[in-house]
């Protein structure tokens, strides 16, 4: 009896764990998705309404769900209660919340890239630097995709055998 139960335990980890790592996976474009979003939203709020930066960032704020809802609630902040310029508070900013991403070094240095342009151009030239920053992401979401199609179910998959392995192993 105290065989079955470890089994499962073991089962229940490792197929707990490869459905974690797999999350990464399928995470990564779904917040690509949301990133193009709201710098298309961004986008039209700076050409269309003419909101200043700070109001722009704090609006997408609330629309947006988390981390990408952080990225540009801290940005909002930091424009606002700092006496600093907007490129150093999107990099401080991004810097902040990056480690609740699940995004990898490509879209840090695309989304870096962009906020050196950030507040230090006029509407015309800003709207050029975002289509720039969403041809990017798009690359990485693209790629994105490819991988979690390749690697998602077989990372689950591993869990599973994995754990199965150890039961045997242990028996």
């Amino acid at each position: 009896m105290i065989k079955i139960v470890g089994a499962i335990c073991i089962l229940a980890a490792t197929t707990w764990i490869g459905f974690e790592f797999s999350r990464q996976f399928s995470e990564r474009p779904r917040q690509l998705r949301q990133l193009k979003t709201a710098l298309r939203s961004l986008e039209a709020e700076i050409m269309y309404g003419h909101t200043p930066l700070h109001e722009a960032t704090r609006r997408l704020a609330k629309q947006m769900p988390n981390p990408i809802a952080l990225l540009f609630s801290s940005f909002s902040k930091r424009l606002i209660e700092t006496d600093t310029t907007a490129s150093v508070a999107w990099e401080t900013s991004l810097r902040e919340v990056w480690k609740w991403t699940a995004l990898n070094k490509g879209e840090f240095e695309v989304l870096s890239q962009f906020g050196q342009t950030l507040g230090k151009h006029d509407r015309g030239t800003q709207q050029k630097q975002i289509v720039l920053a969403l041809t990017h992401l798009e690359r990485e979401e693209t790629e994105a995709r490819d991988r979690q199609s390749k690697y998602e179910k077989m990372i689950k998959s591993l869990g599973v055998l994995s754990g199965l392995l150890l039961i045997v192993l242990f028996m």
